[in-house]
C-alpha cells in the first residue's frame, strides 16, 4: 500500500475578468456635489447663468443618479442630512434658494430655473416631486425665512403645473401638524398659488388628486373642524380658501344626505318619517329648501332602473313621481323651491336623452298634484329656464302655457280643468 498522500481534488476552469463597465459604480455624491457647488459659486446670483450652467452640466454630470443631491444643493446649498440639517463634511454654496432674498420676484426666477431644468431633463420630474415631499417633512429643521421661501416657491411651481398637488400629503405629517407648522406653511403656499392663478384653478388641482377634502387634516384632531379651518384661513387673508373648504363640506354633507334618503326610500320608510328627517337635516346642517328639493329629486329618480324606450320611460317616470309626490310637495313650500325643482327637471331631461319627450308630462303632473304652481311654470317659461334644450322644452310647454294664461281665474287651481286640458291635448297623466 502506497504511503504517498492522495492529492486533493481541485476545481479548475477559466477565470473571467470582470469588465469595467459591468462593475457597479459605488454611490459617492462627493465629486458630483463639488462640481455643482463650484459651478453655482461661479454663476453667483445670476439665475439666467445658473440655468445655463445646469443645462450644460447635464451632459457631463450624472443627474439621474444624483438627482436628490442636485436638488438639495439648489434649495439648501448642500446635501441635507435627515431632519433638514446640512451635512457637515460636504462642500456648500451660499448661492441657493434658502440664501436668496425673500420676495416674489426672486421666487419666480428660481421657479424658472427648476422649470427649465426639468423640461430639459424630463427624467428629473419624478425625483423633483419626491424632493419637495422630503423637504416638506423637514420643515422643522429649517428657519422661518427658509420655510417661507420654500412655501412661496412651491406655490408658484404648483401654479405652473411643475408639481402635483399630491405633494401636500407631506403636510399631514403628525409632528408637523402638532407643532402648527403645517397650517402656517399652507398659508404662505396657498397665497403664492392663488396669486399666480385663482381659487378655481387651485380647486381643480386639489380635486384631481383627491386633496380637496383633506385640507382639514392640516390641524390636530382637537382643532379639526370646519369652523376652526374657516377662521384660521380667513384671519390669514385666505377667505376664498375658507369658502372653498365650506363648499366641500356642504358637498360632502349633501352626498351623505342623498345616500341616506335613497336608503330610506328603498327600505320603504314612511313618507312622514322621511319628511321629518329631511326637515331636521335642513335645521341641523343649515341646508336651504332649494338645496333639499334638488337632493330629494335626485334621490327619487335614482331609485328606478329606467327603460331605454321613450314611450315606456315616460310611463315609468309619471308613476314614480306620482307615488313620491308627497315628498316633493313637502320641500316646495317656497316659490324659489318650486322654480328650483322645474330647473332640476329640465336639467335631468336634457342630460338623459330618453327623457327629452317626457318633460311636458312631468311638469303637468307636478302641477296637477300641486307640487309646482302656475306662477312657477310661467316664470320658468318666460325668463328663468336653462339654456339646455331650451327650444325643445319651450315648444313642448307652449300650448299648456297658453292655456294657463287664458284660463279663467276660478279654474286655475281646479284639478278638473287640468284634466279637461289633458284630454283635449291627448295627454294621459
Amino acid at each position: 500500500m502506497s504511503n504517498q498522500k492522495q492529492q486533493k481534488p481541485t476545481l479548475t476552469g477559466q477565470r473571467f475578468k470582470t469588465r469595467k463597465r459591468d462593475e457597479k459604480e459605488r454611490f459617492d455624491p462627493t465629486q458630483f456635489q463639488e462640481s455643482v457647488v463650484q459651478g453655482l459659486n461661479q454663476t453667483g446670483t445670476d439665475l439666467e447663468a445658473v440655468a445655463k450652467f445646469l443645462d450644460f452640466s447635464g451632459a457631463k454630470l450624472d443627474y439621474r443618479r444624483y438627482a436628490e443631491t442636485l436638488f438639495d444643493i439648489l434649495v439648501a446649498g448642500g446635501m441635507l442630512a435627515p431632519g433638514g440639517a446640512l451635512s457637515d463634511d460636504m462642500t456648500r454654496t451660499n448661492f441657493c434658494l434658502f440664501t436668496a432674498p425673500e420676495d416674489v420676484k426672486t421666487m419666480r426666477a428660481y421657479a424658472q430655473v427648476f422649470n427649465k431644468l426639468i423640461r430639459r431633463y424630463k427624467y428629473l420630474e419624478k425625483g423633483f416631486e419626491e424632493e419637495i415631499k422630503k423637504l416638506l417633512l423637514f420643515l422643522n429643521g429649517f428657519s422661518e425665512s427658509e420655510r417661507n421661501k420654500l412655501a412661496m416657491l412651491t406655490g408658484i411651481l404648483l401654479a405652473n403645473g411643475n408639481l402635483s398637488a399630491s405633494i401636500l400629503s407631506s403636510l399631514f405629517n403628525d409632528n408637523l401638524v402638532k407643532e402648527g407648522l403645517s397650517p402656517a406653511f399652507a398659508v404662505k403656499l396657498f397665497k403664492s398659488w392663488i396669486s399666480e392663478r385663482d381659487i378655481n384653478s387651485v380647486a381643480a388641482s386639489l380635486r384631481k388628486v383627491g386633496m380637496d377634502n383633506r385640507l382639514i387634516e392640516l390641524f390636530p384632531l382637537n382643532k379639526r373642524s370646519y369652523d376652526h379651518f374657516s377662521k384660521y384661513f380667513t384671519d390669514a387673508g385666505l377667505k376664498e380658501l375658507s369658502d372653498f373648504a365650506r363648499n366641500q363640506q356642504s358637498l360632502g354633507a349633501r352626498k351623505e344626505l342623498q345616500k341616506e334618503l335613497q336608503e330610506q326610500m328603498s327600505q320603504g320608510v314612511s313618507f312622514k318619517e322621511i319628511i321629518a328627517y329631511g326637515k331636521e337635516e335642513i335645521k341641523k346642517s343649515s341646508i336651504s329648501e332649494q338645496m333639499m328639493i334638488g337632493i330629494v329629486w335626485t334621490s327619487v329618480m335614482s331609485l328606478v332602473e329606467w327603460n331605454k324606450k321613450e314611450e315606456l320611460v315616460t310611463e315609468q317616470a309619471i308613476k314614480q313621481l306620482k307615488q313620491h309626490s308627497p315628498l316633493l310637495k313637502a320641500f316646495t313650500t317656497q316659490d324659489l323651491s318650486e322654480l328650483t325643482l322645474l330647473l332640476r327637471v329640465q336639467d335631468y331631461c336634457y342630460d338623459n336623452i330618453h327623457f327629452m319627450k317626457a318633460f311636458q308630462k312631468i311638469v303637468l303632473l307636478l302641477y296637477k298634484v300641486e307640487v309646482v304652481s302656475e306662477e312657477a311654470i310661467l316664470k320658468w317659461y318666460t325668463e328663468a329656464h336653462l339654456a339646455k334644450g331650451k327650444s325643445v322644452f319651450l315648444e313642448q310647454m307652449k300650448k299648456f302655457v297658453e292655456w294657463l294664461k287664458n284660463a279663467e281665474e276660478a279654474e286655475d287651481a281646479d284639478s278638473l280643468s287640468v284634466s279637461r286640458w289633458c284630454l283635449s291635448s291627448k295627454l294621459n297623466v
